[in-house]
């Protein structure tokens, strides 16, 4: 322990001597000032606006910070010499930050920004001037900008001027989905936020012209007052410029015009950079389908129906921006449609006089098969091995785009020592999988119009895996039937497991192998017995986290991000149902099902996530995250894939995986114990402070919580089981640091965890206050965020 202090100490005196070394005014140019600190202050402290909301409009702001105070990444870069033709200083510069220097320029247009700002939000009053305190013998300056808001001006009332009657009605019709409403600030982007939507709402209903150029809103004003008379107005469409036969003038339409879908044309071999006209003379066979035109070329590689079932766009329909945005959401779900492109052109008029819209829907394909190979090698101690894994899929099974995937895996390794009384001489593993995804909610007797509906696939699977050890030969089966469906940005998801079999059976085994490792224990014993578990489950997912848009790589910034997650599953009702219906008798005092006792069980899980970012460089996530699991009718415990555990990188980070509880279980110098550390309740408290230092690197400050108890008192988990009055005693606490590697594609964790409580009987309960290296630190390394 001392030698660890005096480890650390050494480090923190390298660091301060380093930081103080490089003078954080190194590089700045003579004659020149670094930006050392920036402020905001407004005067009469209006409740719509505070500084933090008008630092994005700043135009020069200091060297980031880490922990508020010290400016690593400008120290980083300042460890650099000046000659930038040596390749450690480049490649100082490249982790660092350069020194901001103060630009007159940038100060000037930070106080038009911030003006333009308040005077978008409604203060058209407002002033802003800069305050600058030069620090000549440190080379530093800091920047003040002051802000008197003033009274803001706000809507008094507002009228409609609305010449065209459809679209007044239409309009009016969605009256309770304004967002602007009188007492409102009169804030321009928010004015420019309802033309949008009116926009988009009239778009949707068949007027494809139609933009929000055509909305204006007129304010009237009062001299000496601040309330805004609003008028909104849409105007007519602009005049045609087609002129009649002897006419001077220009005629125009006061209505804006209805349009209709016309010819709906796939084009299914389209090659990017082609035009239109190039793309049909391409096509050798056409094939027309329900109102729908197909051309292929020399394969037929979508089937009409399949393309037809994903298609929103609809011949003789009225037009709507949502429908084509639909039908790119469903098409894209199509695995073998590598590309897709629709093409809306104005053709005419319809025998009404309707404008119509033709769409040509131009599909580029995917490679439709895969192979992927693996293989790896081990040595435990001078046996030797090997696994090797194959991967096929084919992404257009039946010419319906349903993805089949085949996996195989298999492994060996040889055993040496003293082989007597076993039954295998060596370890081997074969398993196999295969599945079948259909872009679609399958299932009988439901109409077109429901599967077309739900934005659902179908999973369908079977799985085998065969073990053979000095001890067993195991066989494990399972199958699967699932559906899983997701709105349009997948921000949430949701997943049904209709079925979901597992089958494990151990034709082979020592005759004391049972005894050997599981004298007394229920939960090990029931791992390695035959056991089936059939169950039917639901899980829900939702976030309000956006991502970047797949054309560009820009950050994301959102003051506020939460996801919140929640499942359930059941097990063994079906068959316990017809174990009553069928009049089947327990055997051994357990109903069985091909004479192996099934599982009955029910089991929850909800975990919520919050993550509040102060700027794009610093945030506070807070996590929270239960469950239970409860065994009833033809088990006494829960299946022991079933239960929880806790500790590890997503858990209390202060312990390893599986060695916390449950309750004060004391997990030491017992063999078998990692089996008896799992529980039927779990609670897990999170809270991690996150900053990004330099370069790709982010640190963490976290601090855990939590800990797993049994339902009942089981023999082999001493003081486990849950109890009222007595759980929050039994709470363990933990805390630490971790260094992330933000690869944009991925991220790299690494966390240093330390127990602080620890509620397990016979072992030190306040380590926080007596630590000791050895005992309570434990490293992990994952992939991703915790929470």
């Amino acid at each position: 322990m001392k030698s660890v202090k005096m480890i650390t100490r050494l480090v923190c005196v390298m660091w301060a001597a380093l930081l103080w070394s490089c003078s954080s005014t190194r590089h700045v140019p003579q004659g020149s000032y670094l930006v050392d600190h920036v402020k905001i202050d407004i005067a009469d402290h209006p409740k719509d606006v505070a500084p933090s909301d008008l630092t994005n409009y700043l135009r020069q702001t200091p060297n980031h910070k880490v922990l508020g105070f010290l400016k690593l990444q400008l120290a980083t870069y300042n460890m650099s010499g000046r000659d930038s033709s040596k390749w450690y200083n480049r490649w100082l510069r490249r982790m660092g930050q350069p020194p901001v220097i103060y630009d007159q320029t940038l100060t000037d247009a930070s106080v038009n920004q911030l003006r333009l700002a308040l005077i978008n939000r409604g203060y058209m009053d407002a002033t802003v001037w800069p305050d600058t305190t030069v620090r000549h013998g440190k080379k530093k300056i800091d920047v003040t900008y002051n802000i008197v808001a003033g009274e803001p001006h706000r809507i008094s009332s507002i009228t409609y001027d609305i010449p065209d009657s459809a679209v007044s009605r239409l309009i009016m019709r969605d009256s309770l989905r304004f967002t602007l409403r009188p007492g409102d600030l009169l804030n321009r982007d928010e004015l420019d936020t309802e033309r949008t939507l009116m926009a988009e709402r009239l778009r949707n209903r068949g007027y494809y012209a139609f933009s929000k150029e055509y909305i204006t809103f007129y304010a009237d004003t009062v001299a000496g007052s601040k309330d805004v008379a609003l008028t909104l107005t849409v105007r007519a469409p602009q005049a045609d410029q087609q002129r009649q036969p002897n006419d001077s003038v220009a005629t125009a339409s006061s209505t804006h015009d209805v349009y209709r879908f016309g010819k709906v044309v796939f084009i299914t071999d389209y090659n990017l950079g082609q035009t239109l006209s190039q793309a049909m003379k391409a096509a050798t066979d056409t094939i027309e389908h329900r109102g729908y035109t197909f051309l292929y070329g020399k394969d037929h590689w979508l089937t009409p129906g399949t393309l037809e079932e994903k298609t929103f766009i609809v011949p003789g329909r009225r037009y709507s921006s949502r429908a084509v945005d639909m039908t790119y959401e469903y098409l894209s779900r199509l695995g073998i449609v590598k590309s897709i492109n629709i093409d809306l052109r104005q053709s005419g008029t319809n025998d009404d006089g309707e404008p119509l819209i033709d769409a040509y829907i131009l599909l580029t394909r995917n490679k439709k098969q895969g192979i992927t190979f693996d293989i790896e090698g081990t040595n435990s101690e001078g046996d030797f091995g090997f696994g090797a894994g194959l991967t096929y899929q084919h992404r257009n099974l039946a010419h319906r785009s349903r993805l089949l995937t085949v996996k195989f895996r298999a492994s060996y390794e040889s055993l040496s020592g003293n082989l007597e009384g076993l039954i295998n001489n060596n370890y081997q593993e074969y398993a196999g999988e295969v599945g079948v995804t259909f872009p679609k909610f399958a299932f009988p007797f439901l109409s077109g119009a429901f599967k077309k509906r739900i934005k659902a696939s179908t999973e369908l699977a079977v799985s085998f895996n065969y073990q053979e050890r000095p001890e067993y030969t195991r066989i494990i089966v399972g199958a699967a039937w699932k559906y899983r469906w997701g709105n349009a940005n997948n921000l949430t998801r949701r997943t049904l497991d209709l079925v979901n079999i597992n089958y494990v059976r151990l034709p082979k085994r020592t005759l004391d192998f049972l005894d050997q490792i599981a004298p007394t224990n229920p939960l090990l014993r029931y791992s390695y017995e035959d056991h089936f578990i059939m169950d039917i489950g639901y899980s829900f997912y939702h976030t309000n986290r956006r991502l970047p848009g797949t054309g560009n790589r820009r950050y994301v910034f959102q003051p506020l991000v939460y996801t919140i997650r929640a499942s359930a599953e059941t097990a063994g009702n079906l068959l316990r149902a017809y174990s009553a219906i069928s009049g089947q008798r327990r055997s051994e005092g357990v109903y069985k099902v091909f004479g192996i006792q099934y599982s009955q069980y029910a089991k929850a899980e909800i975990d919520y996530s919050i993550v509040r970012n102060f700027t794009p460089r610093h945030s506070l996530a807070f996590h929270v995250g239960g469950g239970i699991g409860v065994p009833y009718g033809n088990s006494t415990a829960l299946p022991f894939e079933k239960r929880f555990y806790a500790g590890g990188a997503n858990g209390v980070r202060g312990w390893s995986v599986r060695t916390l509880g449950p309750g004060k279980f004391d997990g030491r110098n017992r063999v078998t114990d990692f089996i008896n550390q799992c529980g039927d309740i779990m609670l897990l408290l999170n809270a991690e402070y996150r900053a990004k230092l330099f370069w790709i690197l982010e640190g963490a400050l976290f601090i855990d919580a939590g800990n797993i108890w049994t339902i009942r008192d089981y023999e082999n988990q001493p003081g486990g089981v849950f109890r009222i009055g007595e759980f929050y005693k039994q709470i363990a606490a933990s805390y630490g640091l971790g260094i992330r590697f933000d690869f944009t594609y991925f991220l790299l964790r690494l966390d240093l965890g330390f127990k602080a409580v620890n509620p397990a009987m016979n072992q030190e309960r306040w380590p926080i206050i007596h630590p000791n290296w050895h005992r309570d630190a434990t490293f992990h390394f994952a992939v991703g965020y915790p929470f």
